[in-house]
């Protein structure tokens, strides 16, 4: 149930610094409950991470590629008084990803558990396809069991969790508490195969198969139970949510780089741009890597906020090769994966802050998949996994270009014609450059142990009036996750401003649902 929205006053301002998922989906939510919104965006466009670079075909993805958890936009268009579709062209994907080994092995998978079973018999037998059935199982058991009280709950807490645990004790047992992933899946798997795919999923938030917990297996459910194509690229999700947030009374301004945050007795009082002006608003939300607060990088009055975050471990990287070409030698799906025959020294090696040569390798082909014949040329994405820079490193545009990446896929028969040059790609420097604070860091501090989820900063903060939203923030990150993290955002600033209202005390936050997005997933590939 919702409330008429509270009218927005002159002093009723506030400022959404970023415009990503999380900043483009707060602005929409709040605008829509009432609330005079200003986005302000440093860079010339929206979307954050979800950005494309130019091509011969036509924009191009250089960042997430894949909608998991739709219904967490279908509910936040819904919350706003819109339809997702009338927006955008989504398109399912049966086929979620192709996987290719050196040995000459293809597996394919699908949002199908009957046929990927199918599948793994004939990848790797009887034995493998019982396996893969009890791993699914428990990906499923996992994945409802912890979708409330984690990535729908604003700020979950230890207690809360173990309790719950404790209400269901099945879920113990399969959460496997005291193993990594990768202990999870060695022991779910004898072919060695399985366990290097579904351990890639550690990947998807960051982190490696043995550092994160073995509750991530809940990641394959997520993925299994839907991925979606968006026609013409991910960056027009971005787009559809600025258009929304606009139409619901937001005014979004690019070029704006907010150079402070300030505040006063404790208490956010407005926005400093770099050219000097000054936006007064008693609400701040921060659509950034939260070591940016803590770092000082927007004023030492917010330098309490994630203070863990100047010392924690960060993230991995990457380096996203984003071109068009003509591809040959090799049976693209929209979504492929290419492994290396062992990933321990890959692993090892970013545990050191390096990169592997022939290193495992992600391909999005943009135009397949989308129920046409694709163009000439094709448009293409490649991530490889890389470290993020060392602390103290100095971000820069230039890096020196990889000769890694192309060699690794000539070896399984796939070719581009042209190859692309280094203008198509970015690297971990690249990253630090365009996301100040970071290090380069693409999922914000590391998802590496068992409390790793409980140390991310939360909506909201020590400083009265501001607030984080974005994947550095609860519930982590991809995509829908930052979308959730909008909605906490917003839900919070909704709650607080009714409680500090002398006029409506006893109101709820006008336009947002609280009702859980029961079939809101898990983490998307980015």
């Amino acid at each position: 149930m919702t409330s008429a929205p509270l009218p927005p006053s002159d002093a009723d301002h506030t400022v959404i610094v970023g415009a990503g998922v999380a900043g483009l989906a707060t602005a929409a939510r709040l605008a829509h409950a009432g609330v005079a919104v200003t986005l302000l965006e440093r860079h010339a466009h929206t979307g954050g991470k979800m950005r494309a670079l130019p091509s011969a075909a036509g924009p191009v993805a250089a960042g997430p590629t894949v909608l998991t958890m739709r219904a967490v936009f279908d509910a936040l268009f819904a919350t706003c008084g819109a339809r997702l579709d009338d927006h955008l062209t989504l398109i399912r994907q049966p086929l979620l990803a192709r996987h290719f080994w050196p040995d000459g092995s293809r597996l394919d998978l699908w949002d199908d558990a009957d046929r990927n079973t199918e599948a793994i018999r004939a990848f790797a037998g009887a034995r493998a396809a019982a396996q893969f059935r009890a791993f699914d199982a428990r990906a499923r058991a996992l994945f409802d069991g912890f979708d409330a009280p984690m990535m729908q709950a604003p700020a979950p807490r230890p207690l809360d969790l173990a309790a719950h645990v404790m209400r269901n004790p099945g879920l113990l047992r399969r959460m496997a508490p005291h193993r990594s992933l990768a202990g999870l899946l060695r022991h779910s798997f004898d072919d060695p195969r399985l366990a290097q795919l579904f351990g890639r999923y550690a990947t998807y938030v960051g982190g490696m198969p043995s550092g994160v917990p073995a509750l991530l297996a809940l990641v394959w459910r997520a993925e299994s139970a839907g991925v979606w194509a968006v026609e013409g690229g991910m960056h027009r999700l971005a787009a559809a949510l600025a258009d929304l947030a606009r139409r619901c009374g937001a005014v979004i301004e690019t070029g704006a780089h907010v150079a402070r945050i300030e505040t006063a007795g404790g208490a956010v009082t407005g926005v400093t741009l770099s050219g000097g002006r000054r936006l007064p608003c008693d609400r701040v939300v921060f659509n950034g890597d939260p070591r940016a607060l803590a770092t000082g990088a927007l004023g030492q009055g917010c330098a309490q906020v994630a203070a863990a975050t100047r010392s924690a471990p960060r993230s991995l990287s990457a380096e996203v090769w984003a071109f068009a070409a003509k591809p040959s030698g090799a049976d693209l799906a929209h979504h492929n994966v290419f492994f290396r025959a062992d990933p321990g020294p890959e692993f090892a090696a970013l545990a050191r802050g390096e990169t592997a040569p022939e290193p495992t390798l992600y391909v999005c082909a943009m135009d397949r998949g989308t129920g046409t014949a694709p163009p000439a040329p094709e448009r293409f994405e490649i991530i490889a996994n890389a470290p993020p820079l060392a602390p103290g490193a100095a971000p820069t545009r230039e890096s020196p270009c990889p000769t890694r990446i192309f060699p690794t896929l000539a070896r399984f028969g796939l070719r581009f014609t042209p190859e692309p040059d280094r203008d198509n790609l970015t690297t971990p420097q690249g990253f630090a450059h365009l996301f100040p604070a970071s290090l380069g860091a693409l999922y914000g501090q590391s998802p590496h142990g068992t409390m790793a989820a409980f140390r991310r900063p939360t909506a909201r903060t020590p400083v009265t009036g501001l607030y984080l939203a974005g994947g550095g923030a609860h519930p982590g990150a991809g995509v829908p996750m930052a979308a959730l993290s909008a909605r906490h955002a917003a839900e919070a600033i909704l709650s607080d401003r009714i409680s500090t209202s002398t006029c409506r005390p006893t109101a709820t936050p006008g336009g947002i649902s609280t009702a859980s997005a029961t079939t809101a997933r898990a983490p998307s590939r980015s």
